[in-house]
C-alpha cells in the first residue's frame, strides 16, 4: 500500500510541476524579468485557463492525500 502512495505521489508532483509551469504570468514575479510583462491580458480568463485552475487544485489535493496518507502509514 504505500508503494502505491508513493508512485502516486511522484505522478502528481511531477504532474503539479508541469502544470504550475504551463500557467499564465501574472505580472510582478520572475516572469517579467524574462519578458513575460510584455503581453497585455485582453480581460478575463479564458475557459482554458479555468480548466487549468481546476486540474491544478485537483492534482494539489490528490498530492496533499497522498502525504498525509503515507504520514499516516509511516507513524503506524
Amino acid at each position: 500500500m504505500e508503494l502505491l502512495f508513493t508512485i502516486v505521489l511522484v505522478l502528481a508532483s511531477v504532474l503539479m510541476i508541469l502544470l504550475v509551469l504551463l500557467h499564465k504570468g501574472r505580472g510582478g514575479g520572475l516572469s517579467d524579468m524574462f519578458g513575460g510583462g510584455v503581453s497585455s491580458s485582453l480581460g478575463g480568463s479564458s475557459v482554458a485557463e479555468r480548466n487549468l485552475d481546476r486540474l491544478t487544485v485537483g492534482i494539489g489535493v490528490i498530492w496533499f492525500a497522498c502525504v498525509v496518507a503515507l504520514g499516516l502509514l509511516k507513524a503506524y
